[in-house]
């Protein structure tokens, strides 16, 4: 159960790599014809993890864990199968057939995430120092967002699009580049088109002749 509706979890016998998990659950889904969000589309399921790999002084994305009790609704969210309370959740989940290493390697043979959900962060350097867009003054993404936090080379805060979907209730769906603010991205999905939408401010689109 969850405050929208459901979480599908899938346990695993050992820990393993992240990145071939997200195969698996993308492939699944692509089967099923159940839409991912990402990759443009601001509706669908969401894949945790969402990141393939995280890097020195990053952080992922937080995420309740099984019978952990939601701080927005303050309260525990049950399995189905079982009795609602934790001695027979516990019980209920111990029994449940878990994924072994050897299972997902055949799982996801030959196979890749069919639609990236993530894009890579840049690695150059750029200056810092907004640039002009004809007579205006460059779009500041961080004149434009609500309070932000830094967490390692980001700054993070809440995404105007999904918010206006009526989520990102933890506010940390978009990343923005410290070092370059021109850079900034929304880890559920959304477009830049669709943050910059979402803001008032849309991206001019220029004519060539």
């Amino acid at each position: 159960m969850s405050k929208r509706g459901g979480h599908l979890w899938i346990f695993l016998a050992t820990p393993l790599l992240a990145k071939e998990c997200r195969i698996y659950i993308h492939d699944l889904a692509l089967r099923l014809g159940v839409p991912v969000k990402g990759a443009g589309l601001a509706e669908g399921i969401e894949v945790f993890p969402k990141h393939d790999a995280i890097g020195p002084g990053d952080f992922g994305n937080a995420i309740r864990g099984p019978l952990g009790i939601h701080r927005g609704a303050n309260r525990r969210f049950w399995f189905y199968g079982a009795d609602y309370t934790l001695e027979a959740q516990v019980e209920y989940l111990k029994c449940l057939r878990k994924v072994t290493e050897d299972e997902l390697r055949k799982f996801v043979a030959g196979k890749e995430v069919p639609h990236p959900a993530v894009v890579s962060r840049p690695t150059r350097s750029f200056p810092a120092t907004p640039r002009t867009e004809g007579t205006r003054p460059a779009f500041r993404i961080l004149d434009h967002v609500g309070r932000v936090r830094k967490v390692g080379r980001d700054y993070v805060t809440r995404c105007p699009s999904c918010a206006d979907a009526g989520h990102d209730r933890s506010g940390d769906n978009l990343a923005i580049l410290i070092e370059d603010l021109r850079f900034y991205h929304c880890w559920a999905g959304c477009s830049k088109e669709m943050i910059r939408n979402a803001l008032g401010f849309p991206i001019r689109i220029r004519n060539y002749v």
